[in-house]
């Protein structure tokens, strides 16, 4: 046998004829490959973290579990996907996969896809650092991206919500804007009164798992909030819900969103704790949906409150939103319910100053936003627009940072980091302690 051959791992249903066909091709050698049979998705993933290098992964498109987020997974592992179905039901392509087969698979058109995109490899040969190339979402972005968070207590979700309704007027045709709902503990279905609990984020996500809604789809999957001219898209029915969601099709729920509203508005909850922070991947899991919103919004909006409390946490947050990458002239701080008088006001903006500069590591925001005390209690109660001037406020604060700034480039793609030799410790002996602690 060649030194050189295909490395092909398969998982597909219990006898399928085409997945036996394969291994008989690869045990006779009529196949110039190595197929490696999987018995389920857990194996799967398994085996594309060994570090081993595979040339393909050859998949059932009818299986349980075979969608977006498995298909993502063999492309970061640097293998071509090749699925093998007959419905249709899916756009196979348009979620990474390089090629789509019948299932009545022939030697002649195994090895016609194996050619056209899989490569050879060597035996012995490990996985290449670094992932392949994401390219798979096509969709063009097109619509705005406003973050809004603050500490807990601040009116973040009144705030998101004022902001929906004033960037609703701005575009003068009611559905062009989107309120997202993206917060750990969910609460814009309470304060819109939205009896049903679905649609939501939730269902979004997973129609992004095995292929691409259409924009009416999407649109579809929010409620229409005639009175403050918005759409709102309902968050999670359970905090505990937030395992459910996977990154990659989180990132195309983002994207679809872009393209199907001119304006997203994501209220989300301002912990933005990743495994890098903390070293826990659950962590990191758990803030999804507000690192996806505010790492690829063009705008983010921080609430706080007035007052030597509030504006100890509105900076807290002010660094935690730099640390995620965001550049300083993005970020605009908003103080709800503040204060009237223009020397108390002056006063705040100069303590923002000084204790923002330093916890954003040199960076220095706009200029802050002061809402005044209104009347929200009784709109929301009787589920009408909110008072002027907030929306008013709110949407023009906005839309100075885009005539400045422009649209927000995309976030890159994570990358593979070196680790330093010597940086995670040295093991002394069995069961000794690393170097540099103390047994």
């Amino acid at each position: 046998m060649s030194a050189e051959r295909y490395v092909i791992l398969g998982l597909a249903r219990p006898r399928a004829e085409w997945f036996r066909a394969v291994g008989r091709w690869a045990t006779a050698a009529a196949l110039p490959a190595e197929f490696l049979k999987c018995v389920s998705v857990e194996e799967l993933r398994a085996r594309l973290l060994s570090g081993r290098t595979h040339s393909a992964v050859l998949l059932d498109g009818g299986m349980a579990g075979v969608d977006r987020d498995l298909v993502e997974a063999a492309r970061d592992a640097g293998c071509v996907v090749l699925v093998v179905d007959d419905a249709g039901n899916h756009d196979w392509i348009g979620l990474g996969a390089a090629a789509v087969l019948p299932s009545t698979l022939t030697r002649e058109s195994l090895l016609d896809a194996l050619a056209g995109h899989a490569a050879m490899v060597g035996r012995g040969a490990s996985a290449p650092v670094g992932g392949s190339d994401p390219g798979a979402d096509l969709t063009a972005r097109r619509g705005v991206v406003v973050a809004v968070l603050g500490p807990g207590g601040t009116g973040t979700s009144t705030v998101a919500a004022a902001l929906a309704q004033g960037l609703g007027n701005d575009r003068g045709a009611s559905g062009e804007v989107v309120l997202a709902d993206l917060a750990l503990h969910a609460e814009q279905a309470m304060l819109h009164d939205v009896r049903d609990v679905v649609p939501g984020i939730q269902e979004l996500v997973e129609a992004h798992r095995s292929g691409r809604p259409s924009e009416e789809e999407v649109r579809a999957l929010t409620f229409a909030v005639v009175e403050r001219r918005y759409h709102l898209l309902l968050g999670l029915r359970r905090a505990r819900y937030w395992s459910t969601l996977r990154p990659p099709s989180v990132e195309a729920a983002m994207s679809s969103l872009r393209a199907a509203f001119s304006a997203v508005v994501c209220d989300v909850t301002a912990d933005l704790e990743s495994e890098d922070d903390g070293g826990s991947a659950d962590v990191e899991e758990r803030n999804l949906l507000a690192r996806a919103a505010v790492r690829s919004a063009d705008v983010v909006l921080v609430v706080g409150r007035p007052g030597v409390k509030g504006l100890h946490a509105l900076v807290r947050v002010l660094g935690d939103v730099a640390g995620v990458g965001v550049p300083a002239d993005r970020i605009v701080p908003v103080v709800n319910e503040g204060p009237r008088h223009p020397r108390a006001r002056s006063e705040v903006t100069a303590a923002l100053a000084d204790l923002a500069v330093p916890a954003m590591g040199g960076g220095r925001t706009v200029a802050p936003v002061f809402l005044p005390s209104r009347r929200v209690e009784e709109a929301v109660r009787d589920a009408v627009a909110l008072p002027a001037p907030l929306p008013a406020l709110l949407a023009g604060a906005c839309s100075a940072v885009l005539a400045q700034t422009g649209p927000a480039a995309e976030p890159a793609p994570p990358v593979l980091q070196r680790v330093a030799v010597g940086s995670l410790g040295t093991w002394v002996g069995g069961g000794g302690a690393a170097a540099g602690e103390t047994a």
